[in-house]
This record gives structure tokens, C-alpha cells and sequence, in this order.
């Protein structure tokens, strides 16, 4: 059974979407007992740190997230949130992930925030299995989490960061594979088989 946990923020339909795509059966739920059943989970996100960080606290999601001993996959801030903290709104993240998650500084012909493909390199983990050093995945955020040895993948925009991170059975993918066409598709496919 795959699930991605509905906390009532972001990008929800596209994982869904994607998730369809691949044939797969896959169930929205904030329930706890099927977030800890699940073979697979998926921990999306779009928006504000901050304010999923409060919607995943007043739910008593946070707790269940850390619990969690199948393969999960937090998307954009969805992967943010398990980081120990973000910059953004001062957010305290689960800890799960030993880095924090901090904003791009400005500075002339960086856009922010950083919206496009850009491509990934240092491919460290079997969830890139089939994807070529330098492939494009897309993008959207203004915060990072800064390099640490649990990344697996990195990507340079004005500074190098980690574009994806593992620590045990979780998973975290700064860009949205569920948006990186063939790419993406790959990369879900193979969180799948783990």
C-alpha cells in the first residue's frame, strides 16, 4: 500500500497525478494507523515551512512521521520539514535529516526563488538508478538545505546545495519529481521498489 499523508498542504494532486500515472493505487490519509501500515509514504509539500510545519503538529502527524519504518519520501517541503530547522518562519523541522534548511542570498542575475529545471550531479543512492549524472529535474523553492553527508544528490544555484537526502529508510527530494518527466518518473518508480 502506497500512502502520501495529507497534512492540507500543496501539491497533493500532482503526486496523486503522477502516482496514477504509474499505475499505481496509492491512498490520501492522515490517518496514523495507515501512515504506519503502508508499504510506502509520501510526505508532499508546497508553500510555507512554517505553516506545514503547524498543520503536521496540530494533526499529531509529526510524531507518526518520525515512527515511520517503511521507505518515505518527503518532496520539497515536505523533505524541508524533516530537517531540524528552516530559516523560513524560524521553523523547528523533525530532525530527521542532520541539516538545516536556509534561503538562497541574493545577489545579481540569481533569481529567487528558483523556478526550472536545473540539472543534478553526485547521484549517491538507488533511488537514482537509471538517471544520468547531469539530468534535469524542475524545481521551485527560495530555500535550501545546506550540504551535509547524507546527501545524494546536489545541484548549484549560485551555491552548491543538496538537491536530495537520505538518512535510513527517508528520503527527501528538494525538486519535484513529480513534475521532471521521464526523470521524475524514474525516481518514483524506484523509491517504489525499495
Amino acid at each position: 500500500m502506497i500512502v502520501v499523508i495529507d497534512y492540507r498542504t500543496g501539491n497533493i494532486r500532482s503526486v496523486m497525478n503522477a502516482l496514477r500515472r504509474l499505475g499505481c493505487d496509492a491512498e490520501l490519509t492522515s490517518d496514523p494507523v495507515r501512515i504506519l501500515s503502508a508499504d510506502h509514504v509520501i510526505l508532499p509539500g508546497v508553500g510555507d515551512c512554517s505553516e506545514a510545519m503547524r498543520n503536521l503538529r496540530e494533526s499529531g502527524l509529526s510524531d507518526v512521521i518520525r515512527k515511520i519504518s517503511s521507505p518515505v519520501l518527503g518532496i520539497c517541503v515536505g523533505m524541508q520539514l524533516m530537517c531540524r530547522r528552516s530559516e523560513e518562519g524560524g521553523t523547528e523541522g523533525l530532525g530527521i535529516f542532520p541539516t538545516d534548511v536556509v534561503r538562497f542570498v541574493p545577489e545579481p542575475g540569481l533569481k529567487i526563488p528558483h523556478m526550472g529545471w536545473n540539472s543534478i550531479s553526485n547521484l549517491k543512492s538507488e533511488l537514482f538508478n537509471g538517471v544520468d549524472e547531469g539530468s534535469y529535474v524542475y524545481y521551485v523553492h527560495s530555500y535550501y538545505p545546506v550540504m551535509c553527508d547524507c546527501a545524494i544528490a546536489t545541484s548549484i544555484h549560485g551555491t552548491e546545495f543538496c538537491g536530495a537526502l537520505k538518512w535510513n529508510n527517508f528520503y527527501g527530494c528538494q525538486f519535484h519529481p513529480e513534475k521532471s518527466s521521464s526523470v521524475g518518473t524514474t525516481i518514483i518508480e524506484n523509491f517504489l521498489k525499495l
